[in-house]
């Protein structure tokens, strides 16, 4: 009984989000959400011999927790509650909303999916992979922000060795602003500074003129975030590295691409922990909070609608597609041992918030 709605992302490439509602009920509004892409290209899939694989427990190929799994399981707990509980089911305005381009964090899908479920919906349940650490099941109530920056610093080009005086090291320039970077990095507060890429310069025979680099940071705590992001910017300007011949100074300029605000712990998130708890006990699970430093669509949306995370199937090597002989490499990977405890705790912790709201 539900309608699909597809809406275009605002990048052709990207394809469409799909949005799947029932018509509007009295009871309460339940958002789940899901994404339909993989980060793995076509290519890589075949290079890597990287498809469907049951081995033991566990199911190989691309996608398989991170997010297809999650979408089995949500199809699992509409169907569980709509045969065991058609009641319950038919009093809930469902959505179900899958992301088009989720993995290369897309803002769009965020401003579709506020559009459409209300501030007063119940609860926004997001199916990213679950983990079961020591058979304990987790449920994600806080993720980093992210930042991502371009650095780039200009000097000036000279003949490395009869004119040597003259240049002006942009790489030795950058090198200065990474190790600035690299004593950005507190593990002690959860923030992290990476480059995760660099170049500069054409041969060994010129003082190069230019380098860049580009930079992620993330952060737990709002606070800690604007912090990090003000010292990133700082550095906007630095000119330490300068001519022999002349003084002329390398110049850094720092260029903000992105910033996806974090997901801290706060009170809706852990009203609905409280509930997923409750549930797994009942069952006979335990279930712990994680706090997880990727980003998922819950970074968006846990603002606007009380948002628990990672309802998903357990698994791992998520975003891995390379497998060795030896072991030492093993493709993604979910856990077909985890569907049915997770579909238990998931549907026992619904209905718990089906009956609270009617």
């Amino acid at each position: 009984g539900f309608s699909a709605e597809t809406v275009p992302s605002t990048n052709p490439a990207h394809g469409s989000h799909l949005i799947l509602t029932r018509p509007p009920q009295p009871g309460p509004t339940i958002a789940l959400v899901s994404h339909l892409d993989t980060v793995f290209p076509a290519a890589e899939e075949i290079a890597n011999d990287f498809r469907w694989r049951v081995a033991g427990p566990r199911i190989f190929g691309p996608g398989t927790v991170d997010i297809k799994g999650g979408t089995v399981l949500i199809y699992m707990l509409l169907d569980a509650i709509r045969s065991q509980q058609p009641d319950a089911f038919a009093a809930v305005n469902w959505q179900v909303l899958f992301n088009a381009a989720e993995e290369v964090d897309s803002e769009d899908f965020a401003e579709v999916a506020r559009a459409r479920i209300p501030a007063d919906a119940r609860a926004c349940l997001v199916f990213e992979g679950g983990f079961r650490q020591d058979e304990q099941l987790t449920a994600v109530v806080a993720r980093k922000g992210m930042g991502r920056y371009r650095i780039i610093a200009n000097g000036r080009a000279a003949h490395a060795g009869s004119n040597h005086p003259q240049g002006a090291n942009a790489i030795v320039q950058m090198a200065e602003v990474v190790q600035r970077l690299s004593r950005i990095t507190d593990y002690d507060r959860d923030l992290t500074v990476n480059v995760g890429h660099i170049q500069g310069g054409t041969v060994s025979n010129r003082v190069p003129h230019e380098a860049s680099i580009e930079v992620e940071m993330r952060a737990f705590s709002p606070a800690v975030f604007a912090e990090a992001h003000a010292a990133i910017l700082a550095l906007d300007g630095l000119a330490t590295v300068r001519s022999a011949a002349n003084g002329y100074a390398c110049r850094v300029r720092v260029e903000p691409l992105r910033q996806t605000a974090p997901w801290p712990r706060n009170p809706a998130t852990d009203r609905l922990l409280g509930v997923w708890q409750t549930a797994a006990a009942q069952l006979g699970y335990a279930l712990a909070p994680e706090e997880r430093g990727g980003l998922s669509d819950g970074n968006y949306l846990w603002p606007h609608v009380p948002t628990l995370d990672g309802l998903g199937p357990a698994g791992g090597n998520a975003h891995c597609s390379e497998r060795s002989p030896d072991g030492s490499k093993e493709q993604e990977y979910c856990r077909v041992d985890s569907f049915v405890p997770r579909t238990m705790v998931n549907v026992t912790a619904v209905l718990s918030l089906i009956a609270a709201a009617v």
